[in-house]
């Protein structure tokens, strides 16, 4: 499958969601919060996008892009954490907390398991490879997903099989040099 732009992968569509739920469940924080956990948690959790795409137009190279993703996995994990002090601050409910948290835990496998598999998504040859479908969007699911996400809808959560303790472990391979 052939895909010209970041936003078709899930892993994107999926913290891109997460963002903004974030961004609407904070924008209820109090006004105290604000230059805290209201902003670190917003940045935090956009910046896991804004790595995403970085990584995207860096594949070329594979360490940037193996750099890339590991800045946007920690990103996700700094929003978990943001997220555990909203709960413990009583500014998000004990659901809402659970589903997110689930959608970083898969965003952060989805990361993982792109970082482990990085010489698929590079080529030395500034070719881009052919990618697995399972990374990507389809037409189908796009319309429907756009649908769901419908303001006048109800938001129902995203829910993606690849969870990061199903994620293998990342393998040193013999180190490439660089053109």
């Amino acid at each position: 499958m052939r895909v010209a732009d970041y936003k078709d992968l899930r892993v994107y569509r999926l913290a891109f969601g997460s963002a903004m739920e974030i961004f609407q469940l904070s924008k209820m924080f109090p006004s105290e919060e604000k230059f805290s956990l209201t902003d670190q948690i917003r940045r935090s959790s956009r910046s896991v996008c804004a790595n995403l795409a970085e990584a995207w137009r860096k594949r070329r190279y594979e360490a940037a892009f193996v750099s890339k993703l590991s800045d946007s996995d920690g990103e996700a994990a700094e929003t978990e954490v943001h997220l555990q002090f909203a709960l413990s601050c009583g500014y998000v409910s004990a659901q809402k907390h659970a589903e997110l948290l689930d959608h970083y835990d898969h965003i952060c496998g989805q990361l993982t398991k792109m970082m482990n598999d990085s010489a698929s998504w590079c080529n030395t040859g500034c070719e881009l490879l052919e990618l697995p479908a399972e990374y990507f969007v389809h037409a189908s699911e796009r319309a429907e997903l756009e649908e769901r996400r419908a303001p006048e809808q109800s938001k129902k959560p995203l829910r993606y099989m690849l969870r990061r303790s199903d994620a293998p472990t990342l393998s040193r391979s013999p180190s490439k040099k660089q053109p």
